[in-house]
């Protein structure tokens, strides 16, 4: 008699409950799938740090440059500067109403007229008293001399613009052996070309250098010379002169006349 057969306990019965049979409960199961999107470069932000370090870096070569430009041009001592003649005006020089000869043309110093030529940056489209010009120099100040038939348009807008601060003046000199001419009390450069660098480097030296005029603090103010001029032609003003000073103490054992 055939025994009945009974399923052990816990076994199952049948292929298909048999671990990873097809269709069964117990099949493996795939793993659930997940969209992985990649994140978006803030390129707009990106592009614009980059302009902003393009141009902080163009600024700094810039200023660099400028600065490297600077320094190449500039000067010392008077003997840097090519060209330029020294004289030897001693502080103490008359005050006079009477027309002076000077040695120079134009005169960088020696008797000059009790009113001095404002040069506050001071532009003039008339040829100056040379009187009251060196009265000018003796105050520190630079003056800018040219010859109205060479220099204009942009070469004259140059030196204008050269001049546009105290201390200094231009003035045309028509007939004079260069086409620009500084001075300065004691000191002299004659220039063809108002594109010469040696013009701002004589103006950026001498203007109001203590080491190199009579009168360190004299003032360059004269409105009143300003609204009327005197012209190589006009006579002094005298004691009639809106402003004056009385002459320089001389240097001890100094001329006070012509070198």
């Amino acid at each position: 008699m055939a025994k009945d057969r009974t399923p052990e306990p816990g076994r199952p019965r049948g292929g298909a409950s048999r671990p990873g049979a097809a269709g069964g409960k117990g099949g493996r199961t795939r793993p659930p799938v997940t969209n992985v999107v990649a994140p978006q470069r803030p390129w707009g932000l990106i592009a614009a740090a980059v302009v902003v370090v393009v141009f902080a870096a163009a600024v700094i070569v810039y200023a660099v440059r400028q600065v490297d430009q600077a320094e190449a041009g500039r000067v010392d001592a008077v003997e840097e500067i090519e060209g330029v003649q020294v004289f030897e005006y001693a502080a103490g020089q008359q005050h006079v109403t009477t027309p002076v000869t000077y040695e120079q043309s134009p005169p960088v110093g020696g008797p000059h007229d009790g009113e001095w030529a404002d040069c506050t940056g001071t532009v003039y489209d008339v040829a100056l008293r040379e009187e009251n010009a060196v009265h000018s120099l003796e105050h520190g100040a630079v003056w800018i001399t040219y010859d109205p038939e060479v220099v204009t348009g942009d070469a004259l807008a140059t030196l204008t613009d050269l001049a546009d601060e105290s201390g200094r003046m231009v003035s045309p000199a028509p007939g004079q052996d260069s086409p620009i001419s500084l001075q300065s009390w004691n000191h002299q450069l004659k220039v063809d070309s108002a594109d010469d660098p040696r013009i701002e480097q004589f103006a950026d030296f001498l203007t109001y250098n203590q080491a190199f005029y009579p009168e360190p603090g004299a003032s360059c103010e004269n409105p009143a010379f300003i609204a009327d001029p005197l012209t190589v032609d006009d006579e002094s003003r005298g004691a009639s002169a809106p402003v004056s000073d009385a002459p320089t103490m001389p240097t001890a054992g100094a001329e006070t006349g012509a070198p």
